[in-house]
């Protein structure tokens, strides 16, 4: 029975309600040792009636990749056989289960847990309970943390339970429901039923003593002495004094009960502690090595600290675990210790002689190293930091050192662990340069990762040109890579004085190879050129980089990066979205939130607002999970010029500003915000606001060469219409160079009409409309029929301006512009033409509704929507059901006539 958790139980209830009417439901469980987690936990698994998945995380165990995740799972491991190949594969490498296996990607761990968690709910309601989770191992909390932020739809219920200390679970949008105490009239009653023999004077000192923690209010009473209980002395006496948490009186009284036990009971409970897996084979060959017996294991259940049964050897409560680690001496958990090496798996063998070694021991370290090489199949980037690290720590050998420190920095920072990483590579850093040129140049290139994400970009680029002058001879094709990244970072931070000199060197560091490589050596050159203010051979050399199929995955991202320099959008959105796909299907998550950012720029510029505004969405979701703070600000960037176009002043601000929040670093996102701003503006009306923010845009912070000559356009038409084209000639002249670089039918499109702006002429106009036809960009479109019907009402030339106007409209409408539309609507008013508008209902939807229509209207089915969005046929049919109302359709055969760009 529970005291005084009602409210936890019905939040509980709830979760299971809803499981059953087929909603998914996550809750997350904190508080303090003994506080009542566990027993809530309990109630879910007795009252749920539904297939039942659960796993307590163990100390000893965080040490393993996946540990808890394959206990959790271990029931249905049958069914991974019936998932789709990759996902199967990626799961039973992550377990250890296929010795032959690549590399396990994490996130396609985490899609694959996902998938099945949702194929066994077709079966029935599914309630995943996971206790302990500040123990468990960071590959199995990220999974799960995974999983926990795309149910949705689904009968699965999550409920995870932890102690108020960190934790490796990133929760922070998990709703959390934290335990406090019992009430004092809740102690009371619990203390009346389990001691009713103890006097009242002496319960109510237990309660006073315990402060609410059922598990004080329990165990408190077993370890008073006869006089306490007689009430003859102050129970009091228990209290340790000097603000003790009740968790460290409970724990003292449970090394006190086990300081009780016989020798050889102490030898059972401290080797169970010990032994993460609590199998019984192991322990009794332990046992039997120690002098002890199963048997022996009687007094310590005697006295309520264990549970023995066919399935092992259970503790009464973690502390207990705790408690029994504390109560032995050095030589008795060093001799449990190599004796449990004896006799488990390799991996644990390793960690458990690391445990008990004191000084440099070159066989224990490569031990652990081995142990880094498994994880790193199994995809446990964080379990082969901790053990790289481990190993350096025994390494005598300062070479063997910093090569272990350099590899584990580098897991750390694979896995995330960003403090880690740093704290590895700062040590090897001390060790001196190292002799393995490629060690080196790893280590350079996640030093280059660390620097980046501190918002040291230039220091960034820095580092790699350092780690390319140790292999730029041995490995040009790795070389090659780190290079163009540091050319990204360098033309990202486009106001800093040192941007033109570190251009300089890394185009100075780039071999000359044969064959398709080479092309990297041409980019670096154009990137140095563009940075100096050309644009001309960037643009080619964008363009040949991109297109070339046999490069590796990354360079063709890089390429991708800065290939919108080359105007061809329509190339770019093809060349993303191949990038995007081929993330999906490796479950290159760490990449995906960059190739979905690239595809989003693509379709901004190139006027498909509709599928940028999905592509935005969900790169947003991707770059949070990751935490992944540039493309987080690059994509709230975007987010907020596509709210500025819709008028959404408020969010638009908002959106900017989160945007700018590291301006001094991440150039580009700030450049976003600001031209956001410009676009706002611009829409509104506020003519002189355009000016002023593009006057300082492009010779401040926000600075950034490429974009502002895009916004060039924006900057004539503002100056035009307060009256002031004289101030126009720097603009005029950027896009007229832009036009010269990327000869795109669009850029001619934007230098004719801002000829036409400046000149007054509807020749200019007409060749800008004629330019437009051979391109996309629907948005500019627009815009110029709009300029060009404005112009031609002035000129008395009704019809011609209405068919101009109206088509401006049914585009603003479609797009959702509404200050556009607004505007053109007024036009037409203006010239005697009813107005009739369209409701913007693709405006109604979330962005991920977007993104689910926009693929079931291309004839996707609900299995193949979520596999493309990592989301459940559920979870898409759900979106769907949602989405049809707002659209006016019945099925998703109708949704195949919407334009939904």
């Amino acid at each position: 029975m529970l005291y005084g958790r009602e409210k936890e139980q019905e939040a509980i209830a709830r979760l299971l309600d809803d499981a059953r009417a087929g909603r998914a439901g996550v809750l997350f469980l904190r508080g303090e040792a003994g506080i009542g987690k566990s027993a809530l936990l309990e109630y879910a698994a007795v009252t749920a009636q539904m297939r039942l998945l659960r796993v307590s995380g163990v100390e000893s165990e965080a040490s393993l990749p996946f540990a808890a995740l394959h206990l959790l799972l271990r029931p249905v491991i049958d069914r991974v056989r019936a998932m789709p190949a990759r996902q199967a594969e990626a799961l039973t490498a992550a377990f250890g289960m296929a010795d032959d296996a690549a590399p396990a990607e994490r996130y396609l761990i985490g899609i694959a847990t996902l998938n099945l968690l949702i194929e066994l709910s077709a079966d029935g309601p599914v309630l995943c309970l996971v206790d302990d989770a500040q123990w468990l191992d960071r590959e199995s909390a990220d999974t799960l943390a995974f999983v926990a932020r795309r149910l949705h739809a689904e009968p699965v219920v999550m409920v995870l339970a932890a102690r108020d200390e960190p934790i490796p679970f990133p929760a922070a949008d998990v709703p959390e429901l934290r335990l406090g105490g019992l009430s004092r009239a809740m102690a009371d009653r619990l203390l009346a039923e389990s001691t009713a023999e103890l006097p009242l004077a002496v319960r109510e000192q237990i309660a006073v003593e315990a402060q609410g923690n059922p598990l004080a209010l329990l165990e408190l009473p077993r370890i008073l002495t006869p006089e306490q209980r007689a009430g003859a002395s102050s129970p009091s006496a228990f209290s340790l004094g000097g603000g003790e948490p009740v968790s460290g009186q409970v724990l003292a009284g449970f090394r006190a009960r086990i300081a009780a036990l016989p020798d050889a009971a102490r030898t059972c409970v401290l080797v169970a502690a010990l032994e993460d897996t609590g199998e019984l084979v192991t322990l009794t060959r332990v046992l039997r090595e120690l002098g002890s017996a199963l048997d022996d294991f009687a007094p310590a259940e005697r006295a309520g600290l264990v549970t023995v049964t066919e399935g092992g050897v259970r503790f009464r409560h973690p502390l207990v675990r705790t408690a029994a680690r504390l109560s032995a001496d050095v030589a008795q958990r060093m001799t449990a210790h190599r004796a449990l090496a004896r006799a488990v798996d390799d991996d644990r063998r390793a960690w458990h002689l690391a445990a008990v070694t004191l000084e440099p021991d070159e066989e224990v370290a490569a031990g652990l190293e081995a142990v880094a090489v498994r994880a790193r199949q199994r995809g446990g980037q964080a379990t082969m930091a901790a053990a790289y690290a481990r190993a350096a720590e025994l390494s005598a050998d300062p070479q063997a050192r910093r090569r272990r420190l350099a590899a584990g920095a580098v897991a750390a920072a694979a896995a995330g662990l960003w403090q880690r990483a740093d704290d590895l590579a700062h040590r090897a850093g001390l060790l001196g340069p190292a002799r393995d040129p490629g060690v080196a140049a790893e280590l350079a290139r996640t030093r280059s990762i660390l620097a980046f994400r501190s918002g040291r970009p230039l220091e960034a680029a820095r580092l790699l040109q350092e780690g390319v002058a140790a292999i730029v001879e041995t490995d040009p094709v790795t070389a090659l890579s780190m290079l163009g990244q540091a050319s990204l970072y360098v033309w990202g931070s486009s106001t800093h004085p040192d941007q033109v000199p570190l251009a300089r060197r890394t185009e100075e560091l780039t071999p000359r190879l044969d064959g398709p490589l080479d092309a990297v050596r041409t980019f670096n050159q154009g990137m140095r050129q563009l940075i100096e203010g050309d644009i001309t051979m960037a643009a080619s050399a964008a363009t040949g980089l991109s297109r070339e199929e046999s490069l590796p995955f990354e360079t063709r991202l890089l390429a991708a990066t800065v290939g919108l320099i080359s105007g061809d959008l329509e190339g770019m959105i093809e060349l993303a979205a191949r990038l995007v796909t081929e993330c999906r299907e490796a479950g290159r998550m760490g990449h995906l939130a960059q190739a979905m950012t690239l595809l989003a720029v693509a379709q901004l510029l190139d006027g498909r607002h509709r599928a940028a505004q999905a592509s935005v969405g969900e790169g947003l979701r991707i770059a949070e999970d990751l935490g992944s703070p540039y493309w987080q600000d690059y994509l709230t960037g975007l987010a907020a010029w596509l709210a500025g176009v819709a008028g959404e002043e408020e969010r638009c601000r908002d959106l900017a500003k989160r945007a700018s929040a590291r301006q001094e670093v991440w150039t580009l996102g700030f450049a976003w915000a600001t031209y956001t701003l410009i676009v706002l503006d611009l829409g509104a009306g506020r003519h002189e606001s355009v000016l002023r923010r593009l006057d300082d845009a492009v010779t401040g912070p926000a600075r950034h060469a490429h974009l502002w000559s895009l916004a060039s356009a924006d900057y004539v038409e503002a100056a035009v219409r307060l009256g002031t084209p004289e101030r126009a000639g720097w603009a005029l002249a950027r896009i007229r160079a832009l036009s010269e670089a990327v000869r795109q039918p669009w850029v001619d499109a934007l230098l004719h009409r801002c000829e036409a702006l400046l000149a007054g002429s509807g020749e200019g106009f007409e060749r800008a409309l004629e330019r437009h036809r051979h391109s996309g960009k629907d948005f500019d479109r627009a815009r110029t029929q709009l300029l060009y019907g404005e112009w031609l009402r002035r000129h008395q030339r009704r019809g011609e301006a209405r068919r101009h106007l109206e088509a401006a409209l049914e585009t603003f409408d479609r797009l959702g512009a509404t200050p556009w539309a607004d505007r053109a609507a007024a036009e037409l008013r203006a010239s005697g033409v009813p107005v009739s508008r369209h409701a913007d209902v693709l405006g109604t939807l979330t962005p991920q509704e977007l993104q689910v229509v926009r693929l079931a209207a291309t004839g996707a089915s609900n299995r193949e929507i979520g596999a493309h969005l990592f989301l459940s046929p559920r979870t898409v049919a759900y979106h769907l059901y949602k989405a049809f109302p707002k659209l006016g359709v019945s099925s998703r055969a109708e949704l195949a006539g919407r334009v939904l760009t």
